[in-house]
């Protein structure tokens, strides 16, 4: 074995028995099993997975290799592997020093936030982890935004210090790593995606799609809410989007049965033979916002969900099935970095990849309760979601970008995040948001990316399978063999070059959102 397979094995088995340990606290702290996740012990247990040593010699192999990486992931040998290989355990390296430098600081915000109760003026208390389910069911405007201003109250003087101070401690970990020259140059190096690019094609959407976006708004506030776009705060979204006219049609009791039984049309298991296993009742504790906990890579796989109510269950277990899907169908034999590591955009890709079919007519034809009447309507609302969730991603990227920049003071950075939210989206947002509506290191240029990948996934899956190639029976176990047991070993891009030789852009979605709205 020479000395870089010797390396590499030592931060690959390292590596992984970390991320198995730290996954399963962090899965039964959301999923309400634990009252909060033990994080700082498990960071000293594993220390030599990410200490100096390690991040040592990982930066050495990533710079005796830059330069050396290939376009072609699959097959790749020699220094090509080593460089790719290098720079996915150089990301997660600096995503797991970030975390033992702040574990104290995480621990006290998952604490806080499994405690906080939001207490409105005539004695009325929410707990805090439930409020999003609470918004999006209050149909009483002033109601939700009193409920809404009294959340911004707290989190102001609570919970976005704590949030603060963790951006600012971030920047300071990461600028004395000396990956790059700074946090957003040292991210682009680690991650392989280009920031001015994908702020350039977010500006270009946004301006694409604003006639779009101004004829739409005001008809789905007064058909969903009765308000006008004047009236609207972001505690609306929630409640619009909640859609609760189409509930008869997307019942808890049948959701389940009918996600497993496409799955199971496609010629795949829905739980992949066992390795998946689904949590998706009531518990206290829960975490409102639904997730896939991987905590053995391919053999245990946890999908959790908090029930909401109505169509917006049905889409998140969807979404959730194809991230759990993908985990729980990884090949075996691929190294760590591979099954752990990776551009999210792949497996946000394919949780899009099923989402999406609440946005597809045949789909809902066969699997939901929706007759023919009533499925033009529901498109329509569909694509009304998709274009504001688009949207409001692309201002996150872009606000983002300013923020982990360091050329706007964090005084001022609330009133920017207020102007460009409020801005792309009709909706206004509260400045005390600024700093806890952040996705961790540039996650919203992952889901940017995965809404471009599952337009070209599906387009391909379509030719390869016909329209209906959801209850193909040959598509799954092409789905199985191509996508998912790669693990996440090729950028989005290269993805969809090697399954369909087309680049990733914004043009198939705003095709995608075209076709729904008309």
């Amino acid at each position: 074995m020479s000395d870089t397979e010797q390396t590499l094995h030592m931060l690959r088995t390292r590596g992984e028995a970390f991320l198995e340990a730290i996954s399963t606290a962090y899965h039964a702290a959301y999923a309400g099993l634990k009252a909060e996740p033990a994080i700082q012990p498990i960071y000293a247990k594993h220390a030599r997975a990410f200490d100096d040593e390690a991040f040592a010699q990982t930066l050495e192999l990533f710079k005796a290799t830059e330069g050396k990486g290939s376009a072609e992931a699959i097959g790749e040998t020699g220094d090509a592997a080593t460089q790719r290989s290098s720079r996915l355990l150089l990301d997660w390296l600096i995503e797991s020093r970030v975390g033992r430098e702040l574990a104290a600081l995480d621990e006290r915000e998952m604490a806080w936030e499994n405690s906080a109760v939001v207490r409105l003026a005539d004695g009325t208390e929410e707990p805090y982890q439930r409020l999003p389910i609470t918004l999006g069911n209050t149909r009483d405007v002033k109601v939700r935004h009193a409920l809404d201003d009294a959340r911004a109250k707290l989190v102001m003087s609570e919970l976005a210090p704590m949030r603060q101070e963790r951006l600012e401690r971030e920047h300071d970990v990461v600028a004395k790593l000396g990956v790059a020259s700074s946090y957003n140059a040292t991210w682009e190096a680690v991650s392989g995606v280009s920031l001015s690019a994908l702020r350039a094609e977010c500006e270009a959407f946004l301006r694409d799609t604003q006639n779009m976006w101004d004829e739409v708004f005001p008809e789905f506030l007064k058909r969903g809410l009765g308000i006008t776009p004047g009236e609207a705060t972001r505690a609306d979204v929630a409640a619009l989007m909640r859609a609760p006219e189409f509930d008869p049609y997307f019942t808890a009791e049948s959701m389940e049965r009918e996600v497993r039984r496409q799955v199971t049309e496609m010629g795949t298991s829905p739980d992949a033979e066992g390795r998946v296993r689904y949590d998706t009742g009531e518990r206290e504790g829960k975490r409102p916002r639904a997730f896939c906990a991987p905590v053995r890579i391919p053999d245990v796989v946890h999908l959790v969900l908090r029930p909401h109510g109505g169509q917006n269950d049905w889409m998140t277990l969807l979404h959730e099935l194809g991230h759990a899907l993908h985990f729980g169908n990884m090949s075996r034999a691929l190294p760590f970095e591979f099954r752990w590591l990776g551009d999210n955009s792949v497996t946000e890709g394919y949780a899009m990849l099923f989402d999406h079919r609440l946005k597809d007519r045949g789909w809902l034809a066969r699997y939901s309760g929706l007759g023919k009447q009533e499925i033009g309507a529901f498109l329509r609302y569909a694509g009304f979601e998709e274009l504001h969730f688009v949207r409001r991603y692309c201002a996150k990227l872009i606000y983002e970008t300013e923020l982990h920049s360091g050329s706007v003071s964090f005084h001022a950075l609330p009133d920017l995040y207020v102007e460009i939210l409020t801005k792309a989206t009709g909706f206004r947002y509260q400045r005390a948001d600024a700093f806890v509506d952040v996705d961790a290191r540039y996650y919203a240029a992952r889901y940017l990316r995965a809404w471009q990948l599952q337009a070209v996934l599906d387009e391909s899956l379509r030719h390869r399978f016909n329209e209906d190639w959801w209850r193909n029976p040959q598509a799954g176990p092409w789905i199985v063999e191509e996508l998912f047991a790669y693990g996440q070993r090729e950028l989005a891009h290269e993805q969809a070059q090697r399954v369909a030789q087309k680049g990733l852009s914004f043009a198939p979605v705003i095709a995608g959102v075209e076709r729904m709205l008309n």
